[in-house]
C-alpha cells in the first residue's frame, strides 16, 4: 500500500541520516599511543564523551508505526477505508471447523469435494438473497486448539502441525477462498500463541480469528467446556496492535479479525477496544439453537456492545434441532439490523 510504503521510505531516511551522523561522528575519536601530548589526549577523552548514545532501533520502529498509524487514519478520513480492505465492500460466507477433525465443523466433516459443493451452493444462496453486495468466499480452520488435557506445559492447547495449516491454505487459494486461522488459547495467551501464526498471517490472503470461549488463563484449573472463557479488551487490543505491525512491515491491505462471542462476559471492557485502520473488528455471534433466541443473542451481546462489524454463525448439527427449529435463510440473517458482513457456517 503507498501510504504504508511512504511511511517507512521516511523511517528508512531517518535512520540512515542518523547512522551517517553517528559514523562521521565517530570517525575522530580513537586515542593516540604515538608522540600522544596532555592536549591531544584531553581533546581525546573530550571527543569520546561527547560521543552519541547508541540507536535505539526499538524507538524508531516504534515512531515509524506511529507514523504509519497517523498516515492510515488520514486516508480513512479521506475514503473510509484503506485500499484492498474487505469490509464493508463484501460480505465474508466462510465454512469453519478444522480440516483433521470430523467434529469441529463443516469444514473437515465431510470429503473435501463434496463439502466444495456443497460451499459452492450456499455462495450461490447469499449471492442471490442480496445482488447488491458481493461474496467473499472463506475458510476458517481452528489451528491452535483447547484440548481437553493439559500436554506437557500444562496450557491445555495445540497447535496443527506446519502440513495441515499448508493444506488448508492450499484448499482456499485452490477455491479462490481467503484464509482464518482461528486460536482457541486454551491456558496460554494470545500474547504468546499469536506469534507462533505470524509467518502464515504476513500474506495477504490469510486473517485472523480469536476465541474467548476457550480462553481460560484467569480460571486456574478448569478444564476447556466447563466454563466459558473470557478475553478483555487488552487482549483485544494486543491482537489488532499484533496485525497492525503486520500490515505495515508487510505493505499489506487491512487484515479482518474475527472474535467470537455469545455471553457478555466473554469479552469485557468492550468500550476500551481501539480500532485501527490496518484491522478490521468483526464481533461475531456465535451461539447456536432456536432462531428466536440467536437473534435476542445477537442484539444483547453484538448490537448492544458495538465495536466495528459484525457476523453471524449458523450450525448445520446444531441450529435446526430441535424440531421446528430450522437453519436460518441468507434473508433472515440479512434481515437483521445491522445486517451482518460476516456470515460463519459450522
Amino acid at each position: 500500500m503507498s501510504s504504508f510504503s511512504t511511511a517507512a521510505r521516511r523511517s528508512a531516511l531517518f535512520v540512515s541520516a542518523l547512522g551517517l551522523i553517528f559514523s562521521s561522528a565517530l570517525t575522530g575519536c580513537g586515542t593516540r599511543s604515538e608522540g600522544e601530548t596532555p592536549d591531544s589526549k584531553a581533546t581525546a577523552e573530550t571527543a569520546t564523551a561527547a560521543q552519541p548514545a547508541p540507536v535505539d532501533s526499538a524507538a524508531l520502529q516504534r515512531l515509524a508505526m506511529r507514523r504509519d498509524s497517523l498516515r492510515a487514519d488520514s486516508i480513512v478520513r479521506k475514503s473510509g477505508q484503506l485500499p484492498g480492505a474487505i469490509l464493508p465492500g463484501r460480505r465474508i460466507v466462510a465454512f469453519y471447523g478444522n480440516i483433521r477433525s470430523k467434529g469441529m465443523g463443516i469444514l473437515g466433516r465431510e470429503p473435501k469435494e463434496q463439502m466444495f459443493r456443497k460451499f459452492a451452493g450456499v455462495i450461490k444462496e447469499w449471492e442471490a438473497a442480496d445482488p447488491s453486495i458481493p461474496v467473499q468466499p472463506a475458510l476458517h480452520n481452528v489451528t491452535i486448539t483447547a484440548q481437553g488435557t493439559p500436554g506437557k506445559d500444562g496450557k491445555w492447547r495445540l497447535m496443527n502441525s506446519k502440513a495441515t495449516i499448508e493444506e488448508v491454505i492450499s484448499w482456499a487459494r485452490e477455491h479462490k477462498c481467503i484464509l482464518f486461522l482461528d486460536v482457541q488459547p486454551g491456558h496460554s495467551t494470545l500474547q504468546a500463541e499469536l506469534p507462533k501464526l505470524e509467518q502464515y498471517l504476513k500474506s495477504p490472503d490469510i486473517h485472523l480469528g480469536i476465541d474467548p470461549e476457550f480462553s481460560l488463563s484467569t480460571m486456574p484449573g478448569v478444564r476447556p467446556n466447563q466454563r466459558i472463557g473470557t478475553l478483555d479488551a487488552k487482549d483485544i487490543n494486543f491482537t489488532v496492535n499484533f496485525l497492525a505491525r503486520i500490515v505495515s512491515e508487510n505493505k499489506l491491505p487491512p487484515k479482518v479479525l474475527t472474535v467470537h462471542r455469545f455471553t457478555r462476559r466473554m469479552i469485557t471492557n468492550y468500550k476500551n477496544i481501539k480500532l485501527d485502520p490496518r484491522v478490521q473488528i468483526v464481533m461475531h455471534m456465535d451461539g447456536h439453537g432456536d432462531p428466536v433466541l440467536k437473534k435476542d443473542s445477537y442484539k444483547d451481546y453484538i448490537v448492544a456492545e458495538p465495536v466495528q462489524y459484525t457476523g453471524f454463525k449458523l450450525f448445520y448439527e446444531y441450529d435446526a434441532r430441535p424440531k421446528p427449529h430450522h437453519i436460518m435463510t441468507p434473508s433472515e440473517v440479512i434481515a437483521l439490523k445491522p445486517s451482518p458482513l460476516y456470515i460463519q457456517y459450522q
